[in-house]
């Protein structure tokens, strides 16, 4: 049996991790250490809530006694927690610091006291920067542009340095935009659904030509499970999702599927620093650990749309905490 401690496991990505875990895995005990902040929702796992092999702890990633409790008797972690919104990154920096950097740094610390046998760091494609063409390779030099990014980027090399310096067993991963059910309606997609839905305007930052790669959370969450088994130790592994559209793009799809009004469309100034396009070369993970995306991007987007429109006693109650309304 193998004990799993998940950070941050009531988020989108966290949730559906834990949720496929307890599905797929019937040897392994799942226990989730989360904050509970404004986007992390406890309904996201209530689905599992009453599974013989799930618990759950309430509690911060920065706080060293808390996390020292939770760590003592795990056999791995997988770190989701950490603040992820751009936008909200740029207004204020310091939260992203604390939880993504110093939070990463504390569970590193206890992962070493307690001899955790892997700790997978989950991290984002956003930490390289910009791209005008071709794809990263994770031997790419970091260079990221907004403070999250940052962040995200001080915590990978955080992971990796323990590993370096300590010998403990870490692997970093780094994803492409996800989408799917449960994803808090501050991301694009979500955000401009559930405007969309309640036939509202959605802001289009710029030109609208910034592209990215769509990885379905599902998708995302089986990558997760083959680097926790059989990833190597030290080396950092790409998760895309393999549909590049720009903003425009996407947009336009999501206007099409809810038959909505294309003079909701409202364009908006550009955010601050705004990477251009973002791609990852994903040929070490097919190659090494047999991953491939198997949901396409028009079916997994067709799925989310249906998923939001049917579920607003999920989102309308947390439009007033993510304070888009």
């Amino acid at each position: 049996m193998t004990r799993v401690l998940v950070t941050g496991g009531a988020g989108f990505i966290g949730s559906e991790f834990v949720r496929s875990m307890l599905r797929t895995r019937p040897l392994d005990r799942v226990t989730v250490f989360d904050k509970l902040t404004y986007s992390g929702v406890r309904q996201n796992l209530a689905e599992v809530a009453d599974h013989p092999r799930f618990s759950f702890v309430l509690g911060d990633i920065c706080d060293p006694v808390a996390v020292d409790q939770v760590m003592a008797g795990q056999d791995a972690v997988v770190n989701f927690a950490a603040e992820s919104h751009v936008d909200r990154s740029i207004r204020g920096a310091e939260d992203f610091v604390r939880t993504n950097v110093m939070g990463t740094q504390v569970l590193l610390d206890a992962a070493l006291r307690h001899r955790v046998g892997r700790f997978v760091q989950v991290s984002t494609d956003e930490v390289y920067g910009s791209i005008d063409r071709g794809s990263w390779t994770e031997r790419q030099p970091l260079a990221p542009n907004s403070p999250y990014a940052a962040s995200k980027a001080g915590a990978d090399l955080l992971a990796l340095a323990c590993h370096r310096t300590h010998g403990l067993d870490v692997v970093v991963t780094r994803c492409s935009n996800n989408y799917g059910p449960y994803q808090f309606p501050e991301k694009v997609i979500p955000l401009f659904t559930t405007r969309l839905l309640n036939g509202r305007s959605v802001p289009l930052y710029g030109d609208g030509r910034n592209v990215r790669d769509w990885l379905h959370v599902q998708d995302h969450g089986r990558a997760l499970a083959l680097v926790l088994d059989r990833g190597r130790a030290g080396e950092v592994y790409h998760i895309g999702g393999g549909t590049e559209i720009s903003n425009r793009e996407l947009t336009d799809l999501l206007l099409t599927a809810l038959d909505a009004d294309p003079g909701l469309v409202e364009r908006v100034p550009d955010r601050k620093g705004h990477d251009r396009r973002y791609s990852l070369d994903t040929e070490k993970i097919r190659t090494e650990l047999g991953f491939e995306p198997r949901i396409p991007f028009t079916d997994g987007l067709a799925q989310t749309i249906s998923w939001y429109r049917d579920h607003r006693d999920w989102w309308e109650p947390l439009l007033e905490r993510a304070a888009l309304e």
